[in-house]
């Protein structure tokens, strides 16, 4: 559990005093609360809001994500923008690779993974990670965000695989893909284990879904929403899944706490 500072004033008014003066300093002060989240807004740390955002900055993060094209992309290609060596840390096994970084004194924390075909070398998966308790919005509850980006290649054996319907097939597919990003993020945990945590953000809100999803099969038609499906996280609060498959590729885009509106388009 996050706790932040709640800040109270004490403001001494002169005893004669105009009543021009008093709604003049009545309207400053109301001002002032607004800004700063005292009227009903839960109150910001002001310094770490008024901080500059530094380097790297979240397109620089993504670009790897979006520059790797699945099927085509190789290990070399990859492996030649995934890190920033002077914000992240890269670690990799047989198949996968990873960088993963942190600022904002541990309040923001970020990695993008890849993983490749052990035979052709071209990429099978990537997934893209963006945790921050600090992000630079207002007047937004909850103020922690989460983004989670990912794409898999279907295998022969799931696309052929016999489904009762098409709501069983987005269900079976979407828990398929959890078990592959599991097992992705396991071989390179061993090196670094901050990413245990991101691990467990996304597993928690996968789950979360498919436990709704099993109570109401019905609602798997929501995933190719373009606002996508709503779902309650327990550390975020709120959250927002979309899901959509094109021949034998599947991308899943989750949104945590304040940015369930940043679901479609690049924003992150």
């Amino acid at each position: 559990m996050i706790y932040r500072r709640l800040y109270f004033f004490e403001v001494e008014i002169p005893v004669k005093v105009t009543e021009s003066k008093i709604k003049s300093f009545a309207f400053n002060l109301l001002s002032f609360a607004l800004v700063f989240g005292l009227c009903g807004c839960v109150a910001r740390d002001t310094a770490v809001f008024l901080t500059p955002e530094w380097p790297p900055y979240n397109d620089e993060i993504s670009r790897v994500y979006r520059q790797t094209q699945l099927k085509e992309s190789t290990s070399a290609d990859v492996l030649s923008e995934i890190h920033l060596p002077e914000h992240e840390l890269l670690s990799q096994s047989k198949s996968v690779v990873v960088s993963y970084g942190q600022k904002k004194k541990g309040f923001k924390r970020w990695f993008k993974m890849v993983a490749f075909d052990e035979d052709e070398l071209t990429a099978q998966r990537k997934y893209l990670f963006i945790e921050d308790e600090r992000p630079k919005v207002l007047f937004v509850e909850p103020w922690e965000g989460l983004a989670f980006d990912c794409e898999q290649v279907l295998t022969p054996e799931i696309l052929k695989e016999p489904y009762a319907n098409e709501n069983a097939r987005r269900i079976e597919i979407l828990r398929w893909m959890l078990t592959n990003f599991r097992e992705d993020l396991d071989e390179v945990i061993p090196d670094n284990q901050d990413l245990e945590v991101c691990k467990a953000l996304i597993n928690q809100a996968i789950q979360t879904v498919l436990v709704k999803l099993d109570s109401v099969p019905a609602l798997a038609t929501r995933l190719s929403d373009e606002r996508g499906l709503k779902f309650e996280h327990i550390n975020f609060d709120k959250g927002r899944i979309r899901m959509t498959i094109k021949d034998d590729i599947a991308a899943v885009r989750i949104r945590l706490g304040s940015r369930v509106k940043k679901l479609t388009g690049r924003d992150l």
